[in-house]
């Protein structure tokens, strides 16, 4: 992986986390309005384990950052989000562990760029390709 293609997967991993991180008002909104389904966001968190991982291995990526990912995904696991069809704005209200997950997103945040609060991304509509 190169330099521009770590510091591309280190962005798009923050503005995850920012998801993750965000007050449950600010959760619930953006969820709603993407309707987001809660497997896509497990999905996504595996995703983005697997990336910290290489990272870490190659030396890119900070000990405690890979720590703080994989403590999301024990806690996903636990949750069993994969086995819960539906969508992640009424999980969120149902699960005390989103809490957790919150605090663990908002710790690595500030770890690497000194802020937890950052803006939720933008949805990116789809791009049509035409012969």
């Amino acid at each position: 992986m190169s330099v521009v293609d770590n510091d591309y997967w280190k962005r798009w991993t923050a503005r995850f986390l920012a998801v993750l991180a965000a007050g449950p008002s600010d959760q619930l909104t953006w969820a709603s309005e993407r309707q987001v389904r809660t497997a896509a966001v497990a999905d996504d968190v595996e995703f983005i384990l697997h990336l910290a991982e290489g990272m870490a291995e190659r030396g890119t990526l900070e000990p405690e950052v890979l720590q703080g990912l994989r403590e999301i995904d024990r806690f996903f696991g636990e949750m069993d989000v994969h086995g819960r069809p539906g969508r992640w704005a009424d999980a969120l209200t149902a699960d005390l562990t989103w809490s957790e997950v919150r605090t663990l997103a908002r710790r690595i945040l500030v770890a690497r760029l000194g802020e937890w609060c950052l803006p939720l991304p933008r949805r990116v509509p789809p791009q049509h390709v035409y012969d």
